[in-house]
């Protein structure tokens, strides 16, 4: 054959299968529509499994929407309507701490007094803890507010309505949600060996099988949905054998309001149980930590790794006990009344899950009247050293990114500590009695 007829040949095929292609799509109410109001919709979809496999927006968006005057009875699935086909994955989505994103930040006493559009607007936390099955209550009560976009925790890996497998093993779709502030996993891991090899290997200078772990191979192995980690994200678990790191991680917990001042277990305990945040037996954190040490033998061996989880756990140890003697401090200042109780605030003592924020609410709520008077600027410094440096200190060193580890964790915690300390002096000096 010439090399003219080749190209025709080749040329033609693609020109029928374009012509089928869209053949394919002629006709369908939805797409010529949908191609005028929402062209990338219809793109993304075009270029799914989805199409390919004859799935049109009927089957997930239901048939009783037809103009732009009944736009509300256009169905917008959930994960239910994902697990008719994808039961697998929707059931082992189920038993990891995905599941419990909207749980938990709902659970949070500092969430209701928030602005509604960083809540559930999608712009803020609500944008990443989205994720979980809600009820049909939740829902319901969403749609009140006008959200009617956040039913679904499928496609905040998956985006819509593209839906590619790809594209959620890719560590670029863990960026969205872990990074930043409280969780910045992924500037760990991307500036770490781990990620640098990645990078590498994307540009051909390591070969094709080379190791190069990304967060989904450690983290959600062989396409599993169900993730969770030994230490979980408060960075604390029981029992603890060690005193002195026992002693330190009961003022923690108090100040997480998991314990009461007088040590006693309060009713958010539960809350912390219902969402998994940590381990709290022996039993769980070992079963996570052992799935973890086997993930990572693929590439070290055993001896090496259990060497480096036992030094992250020191680190965990060293940052909990320097933690505890700040809280200490301020905790203190309420006893002496120099710091005093809010209201809405269940004990005179710091308290971490109202964040930075101590009890600023927002313009026109009740408890916004007066509340710049209530501000603690040492409690905001408090939380920073919690929420942001003693993570840093502890998730860089389990990701293995020694400058986050030190410069921005441990380092910044000491400095916390010393701001802390002088200004409770000054504080005392300055108390009227």
């Amino acid at each position: 054959m010439s090399k003219g007829k080749g190209f025709f040949g080749v040329l033609a095929f693609f020109f029928v299968v374009s012509f089928m292609a869209s053949s394919a799509f002629a006709g369908n109410a939805c797409i010529d529509c949908h191609k005028k109001i929402s062209p990338g919709q219809v793109q993304d979809w075009s270029v799914s499994k989805h199409a390919a496999n004859d799935i049109t927006c009927d089957v997930c968006h239901g048939d009783g929407h037809k103009s732009a005057d009944d736009v509300d009875k256009v169905v917008l699935p959930d994960e239910h309507k994902c697990a008719e086909c994808h039961e697998e994955q929707f059931n082992s989505f189920k038993k990891g701490k995905h599941q419990f994103g909207w749980t938990s930040m709902n659970a949070l006493p500092i969430t209701h007094v928030e602005p509604d559009e960083l809540m559930e607007g999608g712009r803020g936390c609500g944008g990443c803890h989205n994720m979980g099955i809600k009820s049909e209550a939740q829902k319901k009560e969403q749609h009140a507010k006008g959200y009617r976009y956040q039913n679904n925790s499928c496609d905040e890996c998956h985006t819509r309505h593209s839906f590619s497998k790809a594209e959620a093993q890719n560590p670029k779709s863990c960026q969205q949600c872990h990074m930043g502030y409280d969780h910045p996993q992924w500037e760990m891991w991307s500036s770490s060996k781990h990620g640098e090899r990645y990078y590498a290997k994307l540009q051909g200078a390591l070969p094709k099988d080379a190791p190069a772990p990304t967060c989904q191979f450690c983290h959600l192995p062989n396409g599993t949905h169900e993730n969770r980690t030994a230490w979980g994200f408060l960075g604390v678990r029981l029992p603890i054998q060690d005193k002195e790191w026992a002693d330190a991680q009961a003022v923690l917990l108090k100040a997480l309001g998991v314990l009461d001042p007088n040590g006693k277990p309060t009713a958010r305990l539960e809350a912390v149980k219902a969402v998994q945040l940590a381990r709290l037996d022996q039993k769980s954190w070992e079963t996570e930590r052992e799935k973890m040490i086997k993930r990572c033998t693929t590439c070290h061996s055993e001896r090496y790794v259990r060497d480096q989880f036992k030094m992250g756990d020191e680190i965990m140890k060293k940052t909990t006990i320097m933690l505890a003697e700040a809280i200490n401090i301020v905790a203190d200042l309420y006893k002496d009344g120099i710091l005093k109780k809010r209201p809405g605030q269940p004990f005179a003592y710091p308290d971490f899950l109202y964040f930075m924020r101590t009890d600023y609410s927002a313009p026109g709520s009740d408890s916004f009247k007066g509340a710049s008077k209530n501000m603690s600027y040492i409690e905001q410094v408090l939380f920073q050293m919690y929420m942001k440096h003693r993570m840093r200190a502890y998730q860089a060193f389990f990701h293995v990114n020694p400058d986050y580890a030190y410069w921005y964790g441990w380092a910044m915690m000491s400095k916390d500590l010393g701001e802390i300390k002088d200004l409770a002096a000054q504080m005392r000096a300055t108390h009227k009695k």
